[in-house]
């Protein structure tokens, strides 16, 4: 294997030299610029592997060099060195398209951290990103963005109604991205009680409150190397996102009871399907965690604006649920014809319950129990107070799982049986649905 090589752009010769050695520990050779003009020539004439630069130059500014990589250099990851606590600096190179970025005074933890997530990036393909099904224009961007994105180390925000998707998505990132190979920790920040937050996440000490029996690591440390993703993260209370925003800007923790903080090494994603940027207006949100991680954000648009995406997703469920089973051309019309208020989650609870119910192996439109429609907007015309399709499949699910609990003493082995299920769809449909057993 041939032996990486690094630029490295700072005119501090003893900066270079720092680089130089540290880089040179990890096998990898250097070359060295002294400004933007000198940086561009040396990026015009070899490949390089990877780059380093100081944001403040002589002839101009690392933002000025990052953005003319982007068009010029684009698959070189490059990396900048801002001035301690120049926190908007940093957001704003992220956002140019910079691969993460590094504090003065260097952390060489940290730098060793970042050059290898950089030497694992590979040319961005559509492997990982084909889960993502559909043919629609703002899937088809959507897709880009996340072989864009995965790339880099930026924190991003995934946006969208509930059920289509926002955590597929933060996998498709986590995979096709160079932590790829370190955990994915998804959370679910709503289902946290506010007074077990701060143990969740960063962990505890034994013997630092009542019940904490031992040590207990933290969900940031399960995440080392890898991604965190905070699902929900409009459910945060304001005391925990000033601890959250800390985490971000500063990479250590502490965890509760400890006299001192632990570096930590994981790239944060978010998601929600609120309206973080009227919540940061009503004083609900605080501002400087929304612009802190959100320096990327992503869309991903809802079923109702997707076209016939909602046929082709309806025959990937269908061929997991029951290979044999297939739609008629009523039941493809209904699909069509119906918004789907609850998104992909609705399609497959819809899909699920009409195998369950389908007798012949062909689904008809009664099967699927989809009321009429007229159009794409007649979601608009539902009655006032009367719940979704999603949560009507939910009820009965639920009613149908606590019965055979019942029934067998909640022995879920005989229950799972008596359902027709496996124990661990069960189980997940246990969780899923929130039944205490």
């Amino acid at each position: 294997m041939a032996t990486p090589l690094a630029l490295v752009i700072d005119d501090e010769p003893d900066i270079c030299e720092l680089l130089t050695l540290t880089l040179g520990r990890m096998d990898i050779a250097t070359d060295s610029a002294g400004d933007v003009g000198a940086a561009k020539a040396r990026l015009g004439e070899k490949k390089y592997d990877l780059c380093l630069t100081d944001m403040r130059l002589p002839d101009g500014d690392g933002l000025e060099l990052v953005e003319w990589m982007q068009a010029n250099a684009p698959n070189v990851p490059v990396a900048v060195i801002t001035a301690h606590g120049n926190v908007e600096t940093a957001v704003q190179a992220l956002k140019l398209g910079a691969f993460d970025f590094l504090s003065k005074p260097l952390d060489l933890k940290h730098l060793r951290n970042i050059v290898q997530n950089a030497l694992k990036l590979e040319q961005p393909d559509e492997k990982g990103a084909s889960r993502l099904l559909g043919e629609s224009e703002g899937m088809r961007e959507l897709r880009a963005m996340i072989d864009k994105v995965a790339r880099s180390q930026a924190p991003v925000h995934i946006a969208g109604e509930s059920g289509t998707g926002k955590e597929l998505v933060a996998r498709l990132i986590h995979d096709s991205g160079p932590r790829a190979g370190g955990p994915f920790v998804p959370v679910n920040c709503g289902a946290i009680p506010a007074e077990l937050m701060e143990s969740e996440f960063f962990g505890h000490r034994k013997g630092s409150f009542t019940g904490a029996v031992r040590d207990k690591v933290g969900l940031f440390q399960c995440a080392e190397g890898g991604t965190l993703f905070l699902d929900e993260i409009a459910d945060l209370p304001l005391s925990m996102q000033v601890k959250l925003l800390r985490v971000i800007q500063e990479k250590t923790v502490r965890p509760v009871g400890a006299a001192a903080e632990e570096a930590v090494d994981a790239r944060i994603l978010s998601a929600t399907h609120k309206n973080l940027a009227q919540m940061v207006q009503a004083g609900e949100f605080r501002e400087d965690l929304y612009y802190r991680i959100n320096v990327i954000e992503l869309n991903v648009p809802a079923l109702r604006d997707r076209g016939d995406d909602v046929l082709l997703l309806a025959d990937h469920i269908l061929k997991r649920l029951d290979p044999d089973a297939r739609l008629d051309d009523g039941a493809k019309a209904k699909i069509l014809a119906h918004s789907f208020p609850g998104n992909v989650r609705e399609v497959e609870n819809t899909l699920e319950r009409a195998v369950t119910l389908c007798t012949t192996g062909t689904i008809s439109a009664d099967d699927l129990h989809l009321r009429a429609a007229t159009g794409r907007d007649a979601v608009e015309t539902w009655p006032e107070g009367r719940a979704n399709l999603g949560d009507q499949v939910e009820d009965v699910q639920r009613q149908a799982i606590v019965e055979a609990l019942e029934k067998t003493r909640y022995n879920k082995t005989a229950a799972a049986k008596l359902l027709g299920l496996s124990f661990r769809q069960l189980r997940y449909r246990i969780k899923k649905l929130g039944i205490e057993a």
